[in-house]
C-alpha cells in the first residue's frame, strides 16, 4: 500500500469515527461523506438498539450521544460484526462514569443473543438422558452424576436487571443478588428463570463439580445451607432435579 492511500485511508477512518475533530480527507465530496457517515453511525446504532432495547428506551433521545461515545472511542478486538454487541459491553465496563447498573443491565438484555446464537450441543458431553419407559428417572438422579444442559446458565447480578426499566431505575442495589437462569430449550427459544437461592446454587453446584452424584449434591447443598439433609430436603431435591429434566436444564446424568 503506497504511503498516500494509506492516509487517506487512515483521514477517511478517522472521519468517520469522529467528524467534530478529525476533517474529511482532502478532495473527497462532502455530501458522500455525509453519506458514508450516516450510513456507519446508523448500521452501528441500529444494531445496538435491537440487541439492548431497555437501554435504548431508557436513554430515549440521548441514546445517539451514548452509542457516539462508543463509536468513537472504543477500538474493537474483533472485526466480526455480531460480536459489536459484546465489544459494547466490554466498553460500558471500561469507561465507566454512566448509571452503575448499566453494564449489567447490558449484559442481561446481551446474554440471550449470546445463548441464541451458542454453538454448544447437549451432545457435547456424553450422557444418559433417562427417556426409556421403564427408567426410574429419581432413582438415576440421586444415584448418577447430573448433567446440567451446556445451554443452560446461572446468573447473578448485583443490580435486579430484570426489573429495569424507563419507569424503574434503581438508585442502589438490593441487600441479595438478582438470580437468574437462562436455558436454551429444544425448540430453540431462550428462557429466562428466577429460581430460588438454594435452587440456584444447586444449579451453580452441577457445574462446579460435575463428579458429585445427585445425592452428594443435595448433601453438600444441605451443609452449606445450614440444614439437615433429612428424607424431606432429599424429596424436594430430587423433586427440583426431576423438574429440571422434564425441562431440558437437566438433561440426564453424565455417562
Amino acid at each position: 500500500m503506497s504511503p498516500d492511500l494509506h492516509a487517506q485511508q487512515e483521514a477517511f477512518t478517522a472521519h468517520i469515527r469522529d467528524p467534530e475533530r478529525h476533517p474529511p480527507p482532502p478532495g473527497v465530496d462532502p455530501r458522500r461523506m455525509q453519506v458514508y457517515r450516516d450510513l456507519f453511525f446508523n448500521n452501528v446504532s441500529s444494531l445496538l438498539a435491537g440487541n439492548f432495547p431497555v437501554i435504548r428506551r431508557i436513554h430515549g433521545d440521548a441514546w445517539a450521544a451514548l452509542v457516539r461515545d462508543f463509536y468513537r472511542g472504543h477500538g474493537c478486538r474483533t472485526p466480526l460484526f455480531p460480536e459489536l454487541p459484546r465489544e459494547f459491553l466490554r466498553w460500558l465496563a471500561d469507561s465507566g462514569g454512566r448509571e452503575p447498573w448499566l453494564p449489567e443491565l447490558a449484559h442481561y438484555e446481551w446474554i440471550e443473543l449470546a445463548l441464541q446464537i451458542s454453538e454448544a450441543r447437549l451432545d457435547d458431553v456424553a450422557h444418559d438422558r433417562l427417556d426409556a419407559p421403564d427408567t426410574d428417572a429419581a432413582a438415576a438422579l440421586l444415584d448418577g452424576r447430573p448433567l446440567l444442559s451446556p445451554l443452560a446458565w446461572p446468573l447473578a447480578y448485583t443490580w435486579p436487571v430484570h426489573r429495569i426499566g424507563p419507569e424503574f431505575l434503581p438508585e442502589a442495589p438490593p441487600e441479595a443478588p438478582t438470580l437468574l437462569l437462562l436455558h436454551r430449550g429444544g425448540d430453540g427459544r431462550v428462557r429466562f428463570h428466577a429460581p430460588s437461592p438454594l435452587a440456584w446454587r444447586l444449579l451453580q453446584r452441577l457445574d462446579e463439580a460435575p463428579e458429585l452424584t445427585g445425592r452428594a449434591q443435595l448433601d453438600a447443598l444441605a451443609v452449606e445451607a445450614g440444614a439437615a439433609a433429612d428424607a424431606v430436603f432429599i424429596e424436594q431435591g430430587v423433586a427440583m432435579l426431576l423438574r429440571w429434566h422434564r425441562e431440558g436444564i437437566v438433561p440426564g446424568i453424565r455417562a
